[in-house]
């Protein structure tokens, strides 16, 4: 089991930041952690800001979750500070934050599976069915589920 440092912010981050970040934000916020954190999301493509996509919402509000006026932020290389968490949805995206991004740091940037040992990662449900946007939430509430056990056991 890895050993957590304590985070103060973690920032979930996909291609766009519509759907599966704002999805696992959502997700984690529904959690009591025992240290408390600010929970965010950034996409790395946003040319302007967008609402939730909205089958994600869909499936956000089907399971109690209501992100009402969200709207896609791009991420910084100021949101890469020593206290924050960085957890993307797949391994390229890990990838382009550190070609982009100078601050970023292996300590603090991770694939959200890979840190909480699941296998595979969590695909982009966009131009899917709704169903495949209700698959990606299970998938990523199971991983997020292991990450707060990760989060509250590094207290």
């Amino acid at each position: 089991m890895i050993y957590m440092k304590q985070y103060n912010r973690i920032l979930f981050v996909a291609e766009s930041g519509t759907s599966r970040a704002p999805m696992a934000a959502g997700i984690l916020s529904e959690y009591t952690l025992k240290h408390p954190v600010t929970i965010e999301c950034r996409g790395l493509v946003v040319l302007f800001p967008e609402p939730l996509n909205q089958k994600a919402e869909a499936v956000m509000i089907s399971n109690g979750i209501n992100w009402e006026n969200f709207t896609s932020t791009q991420l910084e290389d100021e949101d890469f500070t020593d206290d924050t968490l960085v957890l993307t949805m797949e391994h390229s995206q890990l990838e382009k934050i550190f070609e982009k991004y100078p601050s970023a740091r292996e300590e603090n940037v991770y694939v959200l599976t890979e840190l909480v040992g699941d296998e595979l990662e969590i695909l982009d449900p966009y131009g899917g069915s709704l169903q495949s946007y209700g698959l990606c939430y299970e998938t990523m509430r199971k991983s997020i589920i292991k990450l707060v056990k990760l989060l509250n056991e590094g207290e």
